[in-house]
Protein backbone atom coordinates (compact mmCIF):
# COMPACT_ATOMS: atom_id res chain seq x y z
CA UNK A 1 0.00 0.00 0.00
CA UNK A 2 2.78 2.40 0.86
CA UNK A 3 4.87 1.75 -2.47
CA UNK A 4 1.40 2.67 -4.37
CA UNK A 5 1.06 5.93 -2.72
CA UNK A 6 4.56 6.74 -2.88
CA UNK A 7 4.07 6.26 -6.78
CA UNK A 8 1.08 8.54 -7.33
CA UNK A 9 2.60 10.25 -5.38
CA UNK A 10 6.16 10.74 -7.59
CA UNK A 11 3.49 10.67 -10.91
CA UNK A 12 1.79 14.25 -9.49
CA UNK A 13 4.74 15.62 -8.47
CA UNK A 14 5.87 17.03 -12.13
CA UNK A 15 1.77 18.39 -12.15
CA UNK A 16 2.76 20.24 -9.58
CA UNK A 17 5.49 21.57 -10.44
CA UNK A 18 4.25 22.47 -14.07
CA UNK A 19 1.83 24.75 -12.20
CA UNK A 20 4.31 26.39 -10.30
CA UNK A 21 4.63 30.23 -11.28
CA UNK A 22 6.16 31.57 -8.09
CA UNK A 23 9.94 31.08 -6.61
CA UNK A 24 11.27 32.76 -3.78
CA UNK A 25 15.06 33.33 -2.84
CA UNK A 26 15.83 34.93 0.32
CA UNK A 27 14.15 38.50 -0.06
CA UNK A 28 13.96 38.05 -3.81
CA UNK A 29 10.78 36.22 -5.45
CA UNK A 30 10.10 35.41 -9.28
CA UNK A 31 7.02 35.64 -10.41
CA UNK A 32 5.63 33.50 -13.31
CA UNK A 33 8.50 32.06 -15.70
CA UNK A 34 7.28 32.03 -18.99
CA UNK A 35 8.16 31.62 -22.77
CA UNK A 36 6.12 31.90 -25.93
CA UNK A 37 5.77 28.67 -28.08
CA UNK A 38 7.46 28.91 -31.44
CA UNK A 39 7.19 27.57 -34.72
CA UNK A 40 9.25 24.47 -34.99
CA UNK A 41 11.43 26.19 -37.16
CA UNK A 42 12.17 29.18 -35.33
CA UNK A 43 16.32 29.32 -34.02
CA UNK A 44 15.65 31.40 -30.82
CA UNK A 45 12.85 31.23 -28.22
CA UNK A 46 12.30 34.10 -25.21
CA UNK A 47 11.83 33.75 -21.42
CA UNK A 48 10.27 36.56 -18.98
CA UNK A 49 9.93 36.49 -15.61
CA UNK A 50 9.25 39.34 -13.00
CA UNK A 51 11.58 39.85 -10.01
CA UNK A 52 10.36 41.65 -6.66
CA UNK A 53 12.80 42.48 -4.53
CA UNK A 54 11.44 42.86 -0.27
CA UNK A 55 15.05 42.91 1.25
CA UNK A 56 17.05 45.52 2.93
CA UNK A 57 19.84 46.00 -0.17
CA UNK A 58 19.91 46.26 -3.72
CA UNK A 59 21.14 42.78 -6.13
CA UNK A 60 21.95 42.02 -9.39
CA UNK A 61 20.91 39.15 -11.87
CA UNK A 62 24.19 38.28 -13.59
CA UNK A 63 23.88 35.05 -15.27
CA UNK A 64 21.20 32.65 -16.49
CA UNK A 65 21.70 29.28 -17.45
CA UNK A 66 19.11 26.28 -19.15
CA UNK A 67 19.84 22.83 -20.32
CA UNK A 68 17.40 23.17 -23.40
CA UNK A 69 19.67 25.83 -25.20
CA UNK A 70 23.09 25.96 -26.02
CA UNK A 71 23.29 30.20 -24.69
CA UNK A 72 20.94 32.25 -22.69
CA UNK A 73 21.27 36.03 -22.96
CA UNK A 74 19.68 39.02 -21.06
CA UNK A 75 18.77 41.65 -23.62
CA UNK A 76 16.43 45.00 -23.51
CA UNK A 77 14.81 46.51 -26.20
CA UNK A 78 15.99 50.34 -26.67
CA UNK A 79 15.15 53.32 -28.70
CA UNK A 80 17.78 54.63 -30.76
CA UNK A 81 17.58 57.07 -33.89
CA UNK A 82 13.61 56.38 -33.85
CA UNK A 83 14.30 52.57 -34.03
CA UNK A 84 13.54 49.90 -31.84
CA UNK A 85 16.88 47.60 -31.03
CA UNK A 86 17.30 44.89 -29.27
CA UNK A 87 21.31 44.40 -27.19
CA UNK A 88 22.40 42.33 -24.74
CA UNK A 89 23.05 43.69 -21.21
CA UNK A 90 25.79 41.93 -18.55
CA UNK A 91 23.76 42.41 -15.72
CA UNK A 92 19.99 43.30 -14.43
CA UNK A 93 19.79 45.69 -11.15
CA UNK A 94 17.37 44.45 -8.81
CA UNK A 95 16.42 47.84 -6.73
CA UNK A 96 15.84 47.51 -2.91
CA UNK A 97 11.41 47.18 -2.60
CA UNK A 98 11.78 46.95 -6.23
CA UNK A 99 10.40 45.04 -9.31
CA UNK A 100 11.88 44.60 -12.34
CA UNK A 101 10.05 42.39 -14.85
CA UNK A 102 11.17 40.58 -18.16
CA UNK A 103 8.81 41.23 -20.42
CA UNK A 104 8.15 41.44 -24.35
CA UNK A 105 9.70 44.54 -25.53
CA UNK A 106 11.56 45.01 -22.56
CA UNK A 107 14.10 42.85 -20.62
CA UNK A 108 13.87 39.00 -21.45
CA UNK A 109 16.03 36.06 -21.84
CA UNK A 110 17.14 35.32 -25.22
CA UNK A 111 17.65 31.75 -25.86
CA UNK A 112 20.20 30.72 -28.60
CA UNK A 113 20.81 27.09 -30.16
CA UNK A 114 17.61 25.07 -29.09
CA UNK A 115 17.81 21.35 -29.03
CA UNK A 116 14.07 21.89 -29.82
CA UNK A 117 11.03 24.62 -29.68
CA UNK A 118 8.86 23.37 -26.80
CA UNK A 119 5.07 23.09 -27.09
CA UNK A 120 2.31 25.08 -24.97
CA UNK A 121 1.37 23.04 -21.91
CA UNK A 122 5.21 21.93 -21.58
CA UNK A 123 8.29 23.43 -19.22
CA UNK A 124 11.59 23.55 -18.50
CA UNK A 125 14.21 24.60 -15.81
CA UNK A 126 16.39 27.64 -15.84
CA UNK A 127 18.70 29.07 -13.51
CA UNK A 128 18.91 32.41 -12.78
CA UNK A 129 22.11 33.93 -11.21
CA UNK A 130 21.86 36.80 -8.52
CA UNK A 131 24.97 38.46 -7.51
CA UNK A 132 24.32 38.14 -3.66
CA UNK A 133 21.46 36.12 -3.41
CA UNK A 134 22.81 33.11 -5.78
CA UNK A 135 21.00 30.40 -7.65
CA UNK A 136 17.41 29.53 -8.23
CA UNK A 137 16.17 27.18 -10.38
CA UNK A 138 12.62 27.92 -11.58
CA UNK A 139 10.42 26.16 -14.29
CA UNK A 140 9.46 28.78 -17.37
CA UNK A 141 5.84 27.42 -18.62
CA UNK A 142 5.48 27.63 -22.45
CA UNK A 143 2.08 29.60 -23.31
CA UNK A 144 0.27 30.11 -26.73
CA UNK A 145 -0.04 33.92 -25.70
CA UNK A 146 1.07 36.32 -23.13
CA UNK A 147 -0.28 35.74 -19.70
CA UNK A 148 -3.64 38.29 -19.53
CA UNK A 149 -2.42 41.14 -17.22
CA UNK A 150 -3.94 39.65 -14.18
CA UNK A 151 -1.90 36.45 -14.46
CA UNK A 152 1.17 38.49 -13.30
CA UNK A 153 0.64 38.91 -9.72
CA UNK A 154 2.76 41.91 -8.28
CA UNK A 155 3.54 43.01 -4.96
Amino acid sequence: MFKKALLIAALMTPALFANAHEFDLGSLHIEHPWSREMPPVAPTAAAYFVVDNNGKEADRLIAIHTPVAEKAEMHEHVHAGGVMKMQQVQAVDIPVGGQVKFEPMGYHVMLFGLEQQMKAGEHFPMTLTFEKAGDVEVQVNVQKDAPAAGETHTH
